[in-house]
């Protein structure tokens, strides 16, 4: 089997890894360049690419009909591919990617896969079998919920933790001295629910504490709203 990967960003290049793991080679392709010459001796084409620009990177891409097409996005459908592609599906890696930071195993990250016939679903999972068993058929509504459940346990908290950060500007602790609180934190999930799990403040009722940490706020009034819109869910969440 021969796989090209379209595309040079924090997706592709750990997927790119992840098939190197496995034993096979997949060249990356720049999705800003030569795509009118894409190899035409592919048996499957993946797009790992932005959102906004997937459509328009399809729509150069033209191979042999045979030739089975895939995109790793979370939010974008199916329908993304035309009739030139016939048999197209969908293999979404859930996890956070960086370039930077290249992960060193796919076998934990579950796959998300979505296909148009029954054929190219066995072809998308038998692809995906070579990065991790960790897969899973969704249709398209279940993984835009997914995607926006990602945001919520990935993209929030480290904006929090950025704030955080700032908190501690300026003073003689490090940003590392949170490490074991936000790994702990984390680590609970894994044997108790997330409302078993809460703790602080706004858990407990304390309004004196809470009273005080907006004050301690003061002057930065998005860390304000942030405090004190998070406190009132969690509130809410637990009576």
């Amino acid at each position: 089997m021969r796989i090209i990967l379209i595309g040079q960003g924090n997706v592709a290049c750990n997927m790119q890894a992840a098939f190197r793991k496995s034993g096979m080679e997949v060249p990356m392709l720049s999705s800003h360049e030569g795509l009118d010459s894409v190899p035409d001796n592919a048996d499957v084409y993946i797009y790992a690419v932005a959102d906004h620009a997937l459509s328009d990177v399809i729509n150069k891409v033209h191979v042999h009909p045979r030739a089975l097409h895939l995109h790793t996005s979370g939010t974008i459908p199916l329908n993304v591919f035309g009739p030139d592609k016939p048999h197209a599906g969908i293999l979404y890696p859930f996890q956070t990617f960086s370039r930077a930071h290249i992960l060193p195993d796919f076998n934990g990250i579950p796959l998300f896969i979505e296909a148009r016939g029954i054929d190219d679903i066995s072809a998308v999972y038998s692809l995906a079998q070579m990065l991790s068993p960790r897969i899973y058929e969704v249709t398209q509504q279940e993984r835009e919920r997914l995607h926006v459940a990602g945001v919520f346990v990935n993209n929030f908290p480290n904006l929090l933790y950025g704030i955080a950060d700032e908190l501690l500007h300026n003073t003689s602790i490090p940003f590392q001295v949170l490490l074991p609180l936000i790994d702990e934190t984390a680590a609970k999930v894994h044997s108790l629910t997330p409302r078993e799990a809460q703790t602080g403040p706004a858990r407990r009722g304390d309004e004196k504490v809470m009273k005080h940490h907006l004050e301690v706020l003061q002057g930065n009034t998005d860390a304000q709203q942030a405090y004190q819109l998070l406190s009132d869910m969690i509130q809410k969440r637990n009576g």
